[in-house]
């Protein structure tokens, strides 16, 4: 895929829009096996991570194992194995399917009333859709308080007279031509919005809706995975639920706890959100290989028991109904995804002969030994400073001097960039010292 892409498609192949960078220090988000190379930006744009992703394949000689523009038309279960259909029309045999077909494709449009009528209007559409600040008109209202809601109402703030970005729970206030609002109520006519604390905005050319997306498995079949918001339990359901926002009832938020196929035949991968996903869905993939070549490492009573013991955690923060319970159910806090990466380490224990030797972690020091998969004190430090990070490195831009920071950063190994990023965190901080007014 070449970058920027245009919004091609129905929805789009691609959301990635012309400004985006990753939001965490690549150092944290990279694969275990294979670091970014030196002098990388430590924000990276999405055209640096599509370089990466490809090295990393060419690296690891992938390519012959890939096949481009092929879809996947459907997957069925046939007494012992998984058969499935490609959109060339070739039927291929196979014990274990891997589902990490992503989830930031099909786009989630709220349901507040009148938004279908600006939606079939054109008045509004969703982000997945757009790339960079243009004239839609002159007063833009943004929907959603994520990453890529707060990117688009920045950027929308050059292109507009007057830019409302709506956001749940938001500070209600105006800075320069952005206007925070809390969230929507109601969509009226004629460009007219009501919010729920009952402020009233008018004369809104368009609306651009940053409201996520959907997880969607459209080549398994109803048999296999349920279309619908799964039941309150206990008891676990037989069926696997698919409500749109989680996959119910996953074993490690991994393998299905079906009763009608062995949980470590069907595995889904990178399910789970606000989370470094590379190295996460690494571990994740080795637990894959390590419950393959080992089925009866994968103890359904347990794995039982640790998905009701979630189920009652959830319930109790976020009430009994399973919607609710369903929209956090793969949504991690901060620091509860290395506590995962962890326990997956455990899980698949690496040892000589195991499939997983395959992988060779190169912060391991690369002395034969076995690597542990365990997280390592400075991936948490880092992720934990991500913001302000961010932060630091978006005025080092501002200023010219991002690439004199990170050259030849990384050369010496991963120390490197931990030195890097505490050097330009206490930097940001002595900077932002000097700018205060002195009394």
């Amino acid at each position: 895929m070449k970058l920027p892409a245009p919004p091609t498609g129905e929805p789009p192949q691609s959301s990635i829009y012309d400004s985006l960078t990753t939001n965490i220090p690549h150092p944290v988000m990279a694969y275990s096996s294979y670091p970014f190379p030196p002098s990388t930006p430590l924000f990276p744009g999405a055209s640096v991570v599509i370089k990466y992703l490809n090295d990393y394949a060419d690296h690891f000689q992938l390519r012959p194992h890939i096949r481009l523009n092929t879809s996947i038309k459907s997957v069925i279960r046939n007494s012992s194995h998984w058969e499935v259909t490609a959109s060339t029309g070739d039927i291929f045999t196979f014990d274990l399917v891997v589902v990490c077909n992503g989830h930031y494709r099909i786009p989630r449009y709220p349901d507040t009333p009148g938004i279908s009528d600006w939606l079939s209007s054109g008045r509004a559409s969703h982000s997945a859709s757009y790339r960079r600040p243009h004239n839609l008109g002159d007063t833009i209202l943004v929907v959603g308080g994520g990453p890529s809601g707060r990117d688009i109402s920045a950027e929308m703030c050059t292109a507009a007279r007057v830019v409302i970005h709506s956001a749940t729970n938001a500070t209600v206030e105006d800075v320069g031509n952005l206007k925070q609002r809390g969230r929507v109520s109601r969509f009226g006519e004629n460009g007219q919005v009501t919010f729920e604390d009952g402020t009233v905005e008018s004369g809104i050319s368009h609306c651009i809706l940053a409201t996520g997306y959907e997880y969607s498995f459209p080549f398994l079949s109803e048999s296999i995975l349920r279309n619908s918001v799964p039941p309150p339990i206990p008891p676990l359901p037989k069926d696997l639920f698919n409500s749109t926002y989680s996959v119910f009832p996953l074993s490690q938020h991994v393998f299905p706890l079906s009763t009608t196929f062995p949980p470590s035949s069907l595995a889904f991968l990178g399910l789970l959100v606000r989370v470094a996903p590379f190295p996460l869905v690494e571990a994740q993939a080795r637990a894959v290989l390590h419950a393959f070549s080992t089925p009866q490492s994968l103890d359904p009573m347990q794995e039982a028991v640790e998905v009701m013991t979630r189920y009652e955690e959830l319930r109790t923060q976020v009430g009994d109904k399973p919607l609710a319970i369903a929209k956090t159910w793969h949504r991690f806090e901060p620091m509860q995804q290395f506590e995962y990466r962890d326990a997956m380490a455990e899980f698949y224990t690496i040892s000589n002969g195991d499939l997983n030797i395959v992988w060779k972690d190169v912060q391991d020091g690369g002395d034969g030994s076995y690597p542990t998969g365990r997280v390592q004190e400075w991936e948490k430090e880092m992720y934990s400073k991500k913001d302000v990070l961010r932060k630091a490195w978006r005025r080092l831009e501002e200023i010219g001097q991002a690439e004199e920071w990170v050259m030849g950063v990384g050369k010496g190994g991963v120390q490197d960039w931990v030195d890097m990023t505490k050097k330009l965190e206490k930097w940001y901080e002595d900077e932002a010292i000097a700018e205060k007014p002195k009394l």
